[in-house]
This record gives structure tokens, C-alpha cells and sequence, in this order.
């Protein structure tokens, strides 16, 4: 299995929307909603992440991950000043809790590590993903509305001299 990434393009819309509506389905079925009102949200939803990403994380690389050539998920990072940001990672569902996501982040901490920079994420506190980011080693270090931000710091990095950027 070949894992590999490709920056985005503006052929992926309907591939980017199809794994954002995967990773709210749980919720989209509590909802007594039409179909057509749960694509509306949906997509409503999507533009406004896609957008607020593009403009709050500038130069951050957007990429398709990729398996077997076959798109299966984003990863978005931005790295910046004094850390890494990992500002989402998601995987279609035929794809998840294969190790995929796990072998993307030991390869972040690579990088984290030889910058000596932390690597950092936003989290809903009821994200089942979260667990995971605590098996591997990230620890909460404050908290926004329904999201903990989660760091993960290499030995290489300096101490906290500063509360985390948002």
C-alpha cells in the first residue's frame, strides 16, 4: 500500500465534499431532515470550512492523501513561525483505522523534530480521533469552545515561552 499526497485542485470539489459529508454522517442522521436539506447544510458547511481554511491558513499545503493512487483523504498543514499546525486530516470511511492516519503523523513528528517545532491541532473534545492524539503522545494545552488544542513537542523543541497561536 503506497500512501502519497497531492496539493489540491479545483477538481477535487466534488472529492473534498464527498469525505467532509463522510465525517459528519453520524450527525446528519439525528437530523429529520429531507436529503436535499442535508446536502444544502452540507455543502453550506463544506464552502464555509473550505473558505475560512484558505484565508485564515495562508501557504498552508492542502493535500489529497492518496492510496494506491486512489484519493482517500485530506491532509492540511501550516507550518509556521514557531510550530507545525495540523489543521485537519480525514479519511474517506472505507480508509479509516487502517494505520493511514497514524504513519501521516509519525511522519509529522519527523518533521516537528528535526525543526524543533511542536505540532499542534484543534480537536472536538468528542472526536473519536482524539484518542488517538493522546495514544501518540499529544497533550491538551487549552481549549476553544467545543475544541482542545492538542501539541505534541519533540524533545528538540524549546520550552513554552508563550501561550500557542490559535
Amino acid at each position: 500500500m503506497t500512501v502519497t499526497l497531492r496539493p489540491i485542485t479545483a477538481d477535487d470539489g466534488p472529492f473534498l465534499l464527498a469525505l467532509y459529508r463522510s465525517t459528519r454522517e453520524e450527525e446528519l442522521a439525528m437530523v429529520d431532515w429531507t436529503e436535499e436539506q442535508k446536502d444544502a447544510f452540507i455543502l453550506m458547511q463544506f464552502n464555509g470550512q473550505h473558505t475560512w481554511y484558505q484565508e485564515h491558513y495562508i501557504g498552508a499545503s492542502f493535500d489529497v492523501i492518496l492510496v494506491d493512487g486512489v484519493p482517500a483523504g485530506r491532509l492540511y498543514i501550516h507550518r509556521r513561525g514557531r510550530e507545525i499546525r495540523l489543521v485537519d486530516i480525514s479519511f474517506l470511511p472505507e480508509f479509516r483505522n487502517r494505520g493511514l492516519g497514524s504513519g501521516l503523523l509519525q511522519e509529522l513528528f519527523a518533521e516537528a523534530e528535526a525543526a524543533a517545532k511542536p505540532l499542534t491541532i484543534h480537536v472536538e473534545k468528542y472526536n473519536p480521533a482524539r484518542r488517538l492524539y493522546l495514544r501518540l503522545g499529544f497533550l491538551p494545552i487549552g481549549e476553544t469552545g467545543p475544541y482542545d488544542l492538542l501539541e505534541w513537542r519533540p524533545a528538540t523543541a524549546p520550552p513554552h515561552s508563550t501561550s500557542p497561536a490559535a
